[in-house]
């Protein structure tokens, strides 16, 4: 089953990240062989990388290794409906993290598959506690 990639993940790659852009692109290649697809949320927050060309983002999609692109489901907007209503919840009571309700989605979207690639797991754990996430070493 594929890992869903986190957009940052994409961003240090495509970027060249002096900081991330390698690990990120080597610890993509170590879990290649699972399978890696995105969130469709993934696909709309890459768009200023390539200055909106839609075609020069696929095609880095398809180089980097993601199958692209995959389906949204009930059972994803359900899990981000819940998640959201937590998170507006924790933000009231001043407790919740500054993450984006794209993340949300990502998470949302990510319990479906073997679980989420990303570099901020700390984000998608306290939200998501049953989503299985991994890290790459940073050196």
């Amino acid at each position: 089953m594929a890992w869903v990639v986190d957009t940052c993940l994409l961003i240090d790659v495509g970027i060249a990240d002096p900081a991330f852009g390698q690990s990120s692109a080597e610890f993509l290649v170590d879990h290649m062989q699972d399978g890696l697809t995105i969130c469709p949320v993934t696909y709309v927050e890459l768009a200023p990388v390539f200055g909106g060309d839609r075609a020069a983002e696929e095609q880095f999609l398809a180089n980097v290794g993601v199958i692209w692109p995959e389906a949204w489901t009930l059972a994803d907007s359900q899990e981000a409906h819940a998640a959201w209503a937590r998170h507006v919840q924790q933000k009231r009571q001043r407790t919740a993290p500054k993450r984006p309700i794209a993340d949300v989605l990502i998470g949302a979207f990510a319990l479906r598959f073997q679980g989420l690639l990303t570099r901020n797991g700390a984000d998608f754990r306290q939200r998501f506690p049953a989503l299985v996430v991994a890290e790459p070493q940073v050196s």
